[in-house]
């Protein structure tokens, strides 16, 4: 059986904390950048080429995808409403991926707890390889998860960045 293709696209937009970038599928989210001062560097932190989709495929998702980005970045508590695409992630990474889309605003967790979560118990480090590879962060919130006790450990944005996200959603107590 061959494998369709899969075509995206594309969006810039400047958030209150710098330039970034989403790829598009047909079926949502693919892919976001971390905010960076320039267009240039939120389009190297994408992996995915952006060819052409129609532009009626995604047009509604966009605004609301800034509108989301825009309150999150000032503050807000927000829920983000823009379909995520979970293709192209094993079973084990999207179970990760939406238990973690789903850690309210300001709410830690530990690699355990979202282990335990997903039903294997054991496997805090695999929580922490899936994700590691989260295409769409800040909607899918990775920087929520922390080691035991509350500690910061590995985030793509580096942990500079994680630690301002924390304190942006005032997330102080880790909920085990």
């Amino acid at each position: 059986m061959v494998k369709p293709e899969l075509k995206f696209t594309r969006s810039l937009f400047l958030s209150d904390w710098g330039h970034m970038a989403a790829i598009w599928s047909e079926q949502g989210l693919w892919e976001l950048s971390f905010p960076q001062p320039t267009i240039a560097e939120a389009l190297e932190d994408l992996k995915t080429p952006a060819e052409a989709l129609p532009e009626h495929t995604v047009q509604d998702w966009i605004p609301v995808l800034e509108q989301d980005l825009k309150l999150y970045f000032r503050g807000y508590p927000t829920a983000f409403s823009v379909p995520i695409d979970w293709r192209g992630y094993s079973c084990f990474q999207a179970a990760v991926l939406k238990f973690t889309a789903g850690i309210p605003y300001g709410q830690l967790l530990s690699y355990g707890t979202v282990a335990k979560a997903i039903g294997n118990p054991k496997a805090a480090r695999a929580v922490g390889g899936a994700l590691h590879i989260n295409r769409t962060p800040i909607v899918v919130p990775c920087h929520r998860v922390v080691g035991s006790g509350g500690s910061l450990t590995g985030f793509g944005g580096g942990l500079d960045l994680k630690k301002a996200l924390l304190l942006l959603e005032n997330a102080q107590t880790i909920c085990q």
